[in-house]
């Protein structure tokens, strides 16, 4: 399944592509915006996941979300190894779009997400098979 701007314009290439590289599930996207809309607000992965409504989400599941962000420079640490949000243009404008999405939109959010995120395992999956 391909989403694009041909289909629904809120769903452009790049915003897919910025969901593929650092939203794997809606826990991630509830974790972002958390983040996002409290930009000064410092988080330790355990304050993270009790502000979040999910019970099945593990201090671990927030980890691993958090070094993805971290490495895609959407939040940092700071001395005291707290999360922080880092506003950039380079990816506010994706985040913005992830918020106005959840809120108005959050089934058609959530099949993109899930569905970019079976394209890259089978992406991945694929990349073993044997040619005959």
């Amino acid at each position: 399944m391909t989403f694009s701007s041909d289909t629904d314009p809120d769903f452009t290439d790049e915003f897919c592509g910025f969901l593929q590289h650092y939203v794997s599930n809606v826990d991630a996207a509830e974790l972002l915006l958390l983040l996002a809309r409290s930009p000064r607000s410092r988080w330790e992965a355990r304050d993270i996941k009790a502000q979040l409504a999910t019970t099945a989400l593990t201090e671990a599941d927030v980890q691993r979300s958090l070094d993805i962000l971290q490495q895609g420079s959407i939040v940092a640490r700071d001395p005291d190894r707290r999360f922080v949000y880092q506003p950039s243009p380079a990816h506010d404008a994706y985040i913005e779009t992830l918020a106005r999405l959840y809120d108005e939109r959050p089934v058609t959010l959530f099949r993109v997400i899930y569905a970019l995120r079976d394209a890259r395992i089978k992406t991945f999956a694929d990349a073993f098979r044997l040619r005959r």
